[in-house]
């Protein structure tokens, strides 16, 4: 299935797009680089998971099935994680904004 790789690819975009965001940002915003580091992590768990998929839409073989579940599972781990840490960051950015004067 061409969608799922199509996404995959996506997700990987994504990733590159806030890591680039999260090393590009100054020292005086840690929680801004947190929640772009979180971000990142939520677009690599969605990386594994539409490619764990992929795997298993594409070859029937028993190791594939093994290994595209592990993929799966951990990419849901991370990107159920790192979407919680996106919601908590979230909300300090306006207050981390007037304290350094952005």
């Amino acid at each position: 299935m061409l969608v799922f790789l199509f996404l995959a690819c996506i997700s990987i975009v994504c990733y590159l797009y806030f890591k680039m965001r999260q090393f590009r940002t100054t020292y005086l915003l840690p929680i801004r680089k947190k929640m772009f580091r979180s971000m990142a992590g939520v677009s690599l768990g969605l990386f594994l998971v539409f490619f764990g998929i992929h795997q298993i839409t594409t070859f029937s073989y028993t190791a594939v099935y093994i290994v595209s579940t592990v993929f799966i599972a951990f990419g849901l781990f991370l990107a159920y994680y790192h979407f919680g840490a996106t919601k908590h960051y979230r909300q300090y950015i306006e207050e981390e904004a007037k304290i350094n004067g952005f």
